[in-house]
């Protein structure tokens, strides 16, 4: 894919998703997720946690139960989603540094040797415990999670946050994401947003990398703010 450049743009804040971009959680996110469908007697496999990807815990629920054969109530819904999260927490409890993703903690340091100001933003309401567990607090000079937000992705409301905490236009900030809907929330907000996974699913995205070894900051201003 020919990635869009930007002339006027400079890259001033870089913003990250954190599930399937500074860490791999998305398999507990699945495994516990799962769990409620096979209770619920619910389908659910790959294809269907794809579309979960970015989204918030309520949201996510609300598309697991839409394959269901019964209407549920707004308790019943509330009490499967703090199911969810017991579970997806007790896993999470046991992350440690060396689950970071390659490349990520090499290529945040480069970011802030440059003055890049940096953030996570995430659906996640677990985004603190998580950056603790994995020792990268230090590295984000803010974090904008679910318990900021009322508004889940493709809204842009999560980056919009990251943005104006520092004081800076959407077109400053370049956004990392894993998910087509997190790109989809980066392109209403103004921003340009690299993706990370396959070109064929983050086609939206300004460019594509196959993983987070491949970042760099030389290649990324090259290629979208030469």
């Amino acid at each position: 894919m020919t990635p869009t450049r930007t002339l006027q743009a400079r890259l001033e804040a870089a913003l990250f998703d954190l599930d399937g971009v500074i860490v791999d959680t998305a398999r507990y996110h699945y495994l516990a997720w799962k769990g409620i469908a096979d209770g619920e007697g619910i389908p659910f496999d790959e294809l269907v946690n794809e579309r979960l990807k970015g989204v918030s815990r309520m949201a996510s629920l609300e598309l697991i139960l839409e394959r269901g054969g019964r209407a549920y109530g707004s308790v019943e819904k509330v009490v499967l989603a703090e199911i969810k999260n017991s579970h997806y927490v007790e896993m999470i409890r046991g992350l440690k540094p060396d689950e970071v993703l390659p490349g990520i903690c090499g290529f945040l340091a480069e970011l802030r040797q440059a003055g890049v100001k940096t953030s996570i933003c995430s659906a996640s309401k677990n985004a603190e415990m998580i950056l603790e567990r994995l020792e990268l607090t230090p590295l984000f000079d803010t974090i904008v999670s679910g318990n900021d937000t009322s508004r889940s992705k493709p809204d842009p409301e999560v980056f919009q946050i990251a943005a104006d905490r520092f004081g800076l236009p959407g077109r400053a900030c370049l956004v990392f994401e894993d998910a087509y809907a997190g790109i989809q929330g980066a392109k209403a907000a103004g921003m340009l947003a690299v993706g990370i996974g396959s070109p064929e699913i983050l086609h939206n995205a300004d460019l594509v990398y196959a993983g987070t070894g491949e970042l760099s900051l030389g290649d990324i201003r090259r290629r979208l703010y030469a």
